[in-house]
């Protein structure tokens, strides 16, 4: 296997939607407590990135095994295990390692921080492999969408909050809430980029059983949802501003609404995978880029 193939294999071009949301929570770590403790928040970070790729690897595995004889085609000239024609019980073993090691961090990290990590990481392991395993994948109901956007948008920065926090009773319910108004803008691109490749690929989740939030709202509505979830990211981000949780210099990053409404309307016009996906994907760089340069250049000056 190549490095080239590895990088398609783990999506290493999704990757910026883990750690951005991992760069927002050191940001708001700093804004409200300055304190960071570098060494846990390092290994969580290799844990994640770690577990992010075997959830991914998992993700076409999943695919690969469970398509049916009558999605042979798709298997060979799709799927990135059938085009490259990986041996697939070499794709698994490395799922399984890259899952084992970033699980063992996970552990250690429990030991040393306590039992809400647990919880957490509990969460996101559960999600992680139930979005494209298990009898019935998330990948294919009508909740993929939130469940991937709330554990990697949400739970991510909570864990990178909590990792600096551990020692403080600082770490409370209020803090859970003001940390989810403050990855609002991720939570949603999140969701966005999901909803944008189940709008795309309609027709093929259908040949493949797969029932996503677009067969029962349509492509019109599913469309509408699309664009409403940067409005909601949006919103998020002014009233974490204004309640004081984000520098005020959060607000620059505002500067990206006509670049996402320009993607957005595009996407409206056409919906083919290979054509407009990558609006969704330059739009979660966009926000993902203006957001922490904005906070920071807040953290600096103020």
């Amino acid at each position: 296997m190549t490095l080239k193939i590895f990088f398609e294999l783990v999506e290493i071009k999704a990757k910026i939607a883990s750690v951005w949301p991992f760069l927002l929570g050191l940001i708001f770590v700093q804004a409200n407590f300055h304190q960071l403790n570098w060494g846990v928040t390092v290994l969580f970070f290799i844990a994640m990135l770690l577990f992010n790729m075997a959830v991914d690897i998992n993700d076409n595995y999943q695919d690969y095994t469970k398509a049916g004889n009558q999605a042979a085609e798709w298997k060979k000239k799709t799927n990135i295990i059938g085009v490259q024609h990986l041996h697939i019980h070499r794709v698994f073993a490395l799922m399984a390692s890259f899952a084992v090691v970033a699980g063992i961090i996970g552990v250690y990290l429990v030991w040393v921080t306590g039992w809400p990590l647990l919880i957490m990481g509990v969460l996101c392991f559960l999600v992680g492999y139930l979005y494209a395993g298990g009898p019935r994948p998330l990948s294919g109901t009508p909740t993929g969408e939130f469940f991937a956007g709330f554990t990697m948008g949400y739970l991510i920065m909570l864990i990178t909050v909590y990792l600096n926090l551990y020692q403080t009773t600082q770490f409370t319910g209020g803090l859970m809430a003001r940390v989810l108004l403050s990855s609002g803008v991720a939570v949603m691109a999140i969701a966005a980029l999901l909803l944008a490749n189940n709008i795309c690929d309609a027709k093929e989740d259908l040949d493949l059983d797969r029932k996503t939030i677009v067969y029962y709202l349509g492509k019109q509505r599913s469309l509408w949802l699309f664009a409403g979830f940067y409005i909601v990211g949006y919103l998020s981000l002014i009233a974490s501003v204004l309640i004081g949780d984000l520098p005020v210099w959060s607000l620059l990053s505002l500067i990206s609404i006509p670049l996402i409404y320009r993607n957005v309307a595009a996407f409206f016009r056409i919906q083919v995978k290979k054509q407009t996906f990558i609006l969704a994907v330059r739009n979660l760089a966009i926000l993902a880029l203006t957001t922490v340069l904005a906070e920071l250049l807040g953290l600096w000056i103020g």
